[in-house]
């Protein structure tokens, strides 16, 4: 137990020192824009088959997952591990911390100034809609607050389902910052869900350039 807190809470330092050596260098924030599309592809190619798929040879981590707010008409892509890599190309899952769409506490981590920065624009009470291989689930925002990086008390398991969102905080600095940013997601109930289903907004799939 001792050992997966510091992996856990690694994963907490490792975010704000990505903030300061990814986050604030254009030229990657443009490689990784030009790398969603084939992390699209690699997601498409997942859902159809289950199997795990790099999005190109030489990546060390797979989408395994893809966040939606369709309030924001808004779609992440939630990549295997928490590493610089993955946070780089997309949302990084913490490893040690449930699978998506499993009972406990799944927590995803990204870099303010891209992946997450539509943070800063949820509103308590948004649904969040988790789409993996296996299933198709929705959470709703309960809380959202802010803590120090030394603070793993919001990577520890949990006996609800839910989804945590972490990203360094405040959302306009660029030096690198002890503060983290917290959402929270409880997962709805199947009937919540079904009877507020929408049929407005969809992510458009990847698709092959003619």
């Amino acid at each position: 137990m001792k050992r997966q807190h510091v992996l856990l809470g690694s994963s907490l330092l490792l975010l704000g020192t990505g903030c300061l050596l990814f986050g604030r260098h254009g030229f990657l924030q443009g490689k990784a824009l030009l790398a969603e599309h084939l992390v699209a592809r690699a997601f498409e190619a997942h859902l159809e088959d289950g199997q795990l798929h790099r999005p190109w040879e030489w990546a060390d981590m797979a989408p395994i997952a893809r966040l939606e707010v369709e309030r924001l008409e808004l779609a992440r892509y939630v990549l295997s591990g928490a590493s610089g890599s993955s946070m780089a190309f997309g949302v990084g899952h913490i490893d040690g911390t449930a699978a998506p769409n499993t009972p406990g506490n799944a927590v995803f981590a990204g870099h303010r100034d891209t992946w997450m920065a539509f943070l800063r624009k949820l509103r308590h009470g948004d649904r969040l809609r988790v789409v993996t291989a296996e299933t198709t689930q929705e959470y709703v925002l309960t809380r959202t607050h802010v803590v120090h990086e030394t603070d793993t008390t919001v990577l520890e398991p949990t006996s609800d389902q839910r989804i945590t969102l972490i990203t360094c905080y405040p959302f306009s600095g660029w030096a690198r910052s002890p503060w983290r940013y917290i959402a929270t997601f409880q997962r709805r109930t199947p009937a919540a869900a079904a009877s507020n289903a929408s049929h407005g907004w969809q992510p458009t799939p990847a698709r092959d350039k003619a």
